[in-house]
């Protein structure tokens, strides 16, 4: 190995972004940018790189181009909508962080009845099973029929939050559709779509430190 053309003979060296390193005379590669995708997640696939049931993977279903990537959180099996992908794996750790305060939106298809003044009571948090849910923004979009539409609007992104709480309303959702992730939306992307964000939209959002 060698550092700055000298060839090293202790391990205990301090090595900056602006020193040269070489290992067995090639330089050693820069680290690779942070990049971003929005995909349209459908319904029935795991988000999960490799199932030990055999089900379809979110990963199994990128472009062959598209480059070793990881997920911001996740969506279970059957919710469908905004996922982002990253070939970083410490920004994706950062930005699943609830005290990062990113907002996740979804819209809901609920079976049962539910009026606006009992989703309300979701502002104060609930316990649900013995675990505890902060706070919850609920808007009754429409109800028709036996169905509702809910727009949920969360911070923490516990395993199966929505539909838990929902559950706990005597709701059972049918249809789970995530619309945003912090200021990444879902948009028009069809189901199935991956797009790239683009660097000068990451650095807005993320900030340039992040980068």
């Amino acid at each position: 190995m060698k550092l700055n053309g000298k060839v090293l003979d202790t391990p205990a060296v301090k090595v900056t972004a602006a020193d040269k390193v070489q290992v067995d005379g090639r330089p050693l590669g820069a680290a690779e940018e942070t990049r971003m995708w929005r995909y349209h997640k459908p319904s029935g696939l795991v988000t999960t790189h490799r199932d030990p049931a055999g089900r379809a993977t979110v990963f199994q279903h990128l472009p062959p181009d598209m480059p070793r990537v990881i997920s911001v959180g996740r969506l279970d099996l059957t919710s469908e909508g905004l996922l982002l992908l990253t070939n970083d794996g410490e920004i994706a750790r950062k930005l699943e962080l609830p005290a990062n305060g990113w907002l996740r939106r979804y819209r809901a298809r609920a079976f049962g009845r539910v009026t606006q003044e009992e989703l309300d009571t979701l502002k104060n948090g609930i316990t649900v099973e013995g675990v505890r849910y902060g706070s919850i923004d609920a808007k009754l979009e429409r109800g028709s029929g036996a169905n509702a539409w809910i727009n949920v609007a969360i911070t923490e992104g516990k395993n199966r939050e929505v539909r838990r709480v929902l559950d706990a309303l005597g709701l059972r959702v049918n249809r789970l559709i995530r619309t945003s992730y912090g200021p990444f939306q879902l948009g028009t992307l069809p189901p199935g779509a991956v797009e790239e964000i683009p660097r000068k939209v990451l650095r807005e959002q993320l900030g340039k430190d992040a980068l």
